[in-house]
């Protein structure tokens, strides 16, 4: 998440949301029997059947949930297309954490999902399918399983590169799913509160992410932030005003290729959110975010938490390598993790990668 982390949840409110190179593998093959591993949870050989409106594992683990969602959603879809759904084994292995098994919130439910349904598309349909259709049926699974959530990481995840993203509004899919009798139908719909454009970072600007520990529950600051709509309206609804001006000065630095008004947006959102965590009594910028946002302004950056806040990563934009540089020594220096992440330009693809051969 670049900026306009909370506002998305709302109506019409855009966001920038960028891929980055880490990855999850869903790698499909033809099978005398339906087989399911997930290497990162040694879950192997896990049987599954589809009955025509459901997969079935053999499983009662509840970490299968995402993946059992996105097969079904999947082969649900070849069905309505009346396509064949022969045996097949599917092998996932997410390197999106780190080797430790520590979690660096890179929205792996989301990337998993994607990775999942492309495969299974890619594998069956007799042409390659669209990354909005990807997106559409990952969205869909996602929103069905978890029953919230912007579905941010998910177009990052369908489309990769910087996204300007208005999100579907997760009640509104979820009615509009159940309101549906077929997934074609819904994916052809009109999804009238989203929006998606693919936009680019000016040259000049370097992205620095830096992990500060383990997060808060992103379900419940969510909660408690959108409780001030009730609770105090006016608060409220002056951080939509102040999210809104700062996505406007970043998406403008971006489109015009301005280093210096994607800096002074970034630094506004920062604000917008560090103002909103006050007014609702949570820590969206805890101590440690709040130094490596201090640090990123020390070298003539902008910094900010990323997501939800309350831990986890904070990002920042440099405006020459030499700053990102000193950032990164000065954040370790602080006990801030800088992580080898890069804007990565493409979304969910078939990739015949030497290691994937390794997974079993």
């Amino acid at each position: 998440m670049v900026a306009g982390e909370f506002a998305v949840l709302q109506p019409y409110q855009q966001l920038v949301v960028m891929a980055v190179d880490r990855f999850v593998y869903a790698t499909i093959k033809d099978s005398a029997t339906n087989s399911l591993h997930l290497m990162d949870f040694q879950l192997q050989h896990i049987g599954w059947e589809y009955n025509g409106d459901k997969v079935e594992l053999d499983s009662k683990d509840k970490r299968t949930t995402f993946v059992q969602a996105s097969m079904t959603t999947a082969c649900n879809y070849l069905n309505e297309q009346h396509i064949a759904i022969p045996p097949f084994e599917l092998t996932i292995k997410s390197e999106l954490d780190d080797e430790s098994g520590v979690k660096y919130g890179l929205g792996s439910s989301a990337a998993v999902s994607t990775s999942v349904i492309s495969a299974i598309l890619n594998k069956f349909m007799p042409k390659k399918p669209e990354a909005k259709l990807i997106y559409q049926l990952a969205a869909i699974a996602h929103v069905v399983t978890q029953g919230n959530g912007s579905g941010a990481d998910v177009a990052a995840s369908s489309y990769g590169g910087f996204l300007n993203y208005s999100s579907f509004q997760a009640e509104w899919l979820r009615q509009a799913y159940e309101e549906s009798q077929t997934l074609t139908e819904l994916i052809h719909r009109d999804w009238k509160y989203a929006s998606l454009e693919p936009i680019s970072l000016p040259d000049s600007v370097h992205v620095c992410i830096g992990w500060t520990g383990k997060p808060a529950s992103t379900k419940k600051l969510v909660e408690q932030i959108l409780k001030l709509k009730t609770t105090n309206s006016k608060q409220f609804t002056s951080f939509i005003r102040h999210s809104e001006q700062a996505i406007a000065n970043v998406l403008a630095g971006m489109k015009q290729n301005n280093p210096q008004l994607l800096l002074q947006g970034i630094k506004e959102n920062r604000h917008a959110l560090a103002t909103v965590g006050r007014d609702a009594n949570v820590a969206i910028e805890t101590p440690l975010l709040t130094t490596l946002c201090d640090i990123a302004e020390q070298f003539g950056g902008s910094g900010k938490p990323s997501g939800a806040g309350g831990g986890d990563c904070g990002i920042a934009f440099m405006p020459s390598k030499q700053a990102a540089e000193d950032v990164f020594v000065a954040w370790e220096k602080a006990g801030i993790k800088p992580l080898a992440l890069h804007p990565y330009p493409h979304g969910a693809m078939v990739s015949d990668i030497e290691h994937i051969n390794e997974m079993k």
